[in-house]
């Protein structure tokens, strides 16, 4: 089954008094482009996790977003006690200078640059934070990838159904066709016969023959009918592959579109263009659902 582009997935686990909370999000992208928010202390598993979205996904925006929360009281964050002992030592000597104008308040001490900064834990500590970040991962992508099919089985339905109305429009075409030469050399005939009767003259069957034929091989749409129809079928061929097949659906919908516009232009019959028109839409629509799809 296809899958879209859009999707969500979460996960969340609580670990050594740590609360995680990993989330995904995709949207529509010609490829793969991963962007990250994760606190500075999991800065170093960017690359991990752009490593896993790549082998799990293959197109598409993707949001990830990690957050931690200390739940049993545990700092995550030092304080650089020399920073902070030098703000204070040049604080107090302005002080000293003008003791009545001048109060320390160290609320604000600690949002000075440098003074508070993330926990460094050790190496055990950080694999632990590892393991856990990308097992998280893991299942908010495959929760992602869930909804992800979900989607694309509704997508899949639509395809179907716009491709079973381009299926009936190219039937009516095809009933049409077989007429269209007649109705042509009916009215070449009865204009070509009114013409010579106001000048007494009289027909060139040989004449009138070879201009029919000249038209009915200018007119012909039959080659372009079993293009549109195989690349019809090749089209749900792929819907029910499944995978990724974004860009497939989308080259073979470009082909739609062209043996369309071939029709339209070699077919001299206003039923046969409406028809085309409408199979211009349907294809449009196609094109438009196609850009969701994996």
């Amino acid at each position: 089954m296809i899958s879209s582009m859009t999707g969500f997935g979460q996960a969340g686990a609580e670990v050594d008094g740590v609360l995680y909370t990993v989330e995904v999000r995709s949207l529509n992208n010609r490829y793969l482009k991963a962007q990250m928010r994760l606190p500075d202390l999991a800065a170093f598993l960017e690359d991990d996790l752009d490593k896993l979205h790549r082998n799990l996904l293959h197109r598409g925006s993707i949001n990830f977003s990690l957050r931690m929360k200390n739940v049993c009281g545990q700092a995550l964050i030092d304080i650089d006690e020399q920073a902070l002992r030098t703000y204070m030592d040049r604080l107090t000597a302005m002080i000293r200078q003008d003791s009545d104008h001048f109060r320390v308040d160290l609320a604000a001490l600690l949002s000075l640059p440098g003074v508070v900064q993330p926990m460094t834990p050790d190496l055990q500590t950080l694999e632990k934070m590892r393991q856990t970040v990308l097992q998280l991962a893991e299942e908010a992508i495959a929760h992602l990838k869930q909804s992800r099919l979900e989607e694309g089985k509704q997508l899949t339905e639509d395809l179907k159904s716009n491709c079973r109305s381009i299926r009936e429009k190219l039937e009516v075409i095809r009933q049409r066709k077989n007429t269209v030469v007649e109705d042509y050399h009916q009215r070449l005939r009865k204009r070509a016969s009114d013409l010579l009767a106001q000048a007494q003259l009289d027909m060139d069957e040989a004449l009138l023959a070879r201009e029919v034929a000249i038209f009915a091989e200018r007119s012909d749409i039959s080659e372009e009918l079993i293009r549109l129809q195989t690349h019809l079928e090749r089209f749900v061929a792929c819907l029910d592959d499944g995978g990724p097949a974004g860009r497939r659906l989308d080259f073979i919908a470009q082909e739609l579109l062209r043996e369309a516009n071939t029709i339209a232009s070699k077919a001299f019959d206003a039923a046969i263009a409406q028809c085309v028109i409408d199979i211009k839409c349907l294809v449009d629509r196609i094109k438009e659902q196609v850009q969701n799809i994996e």
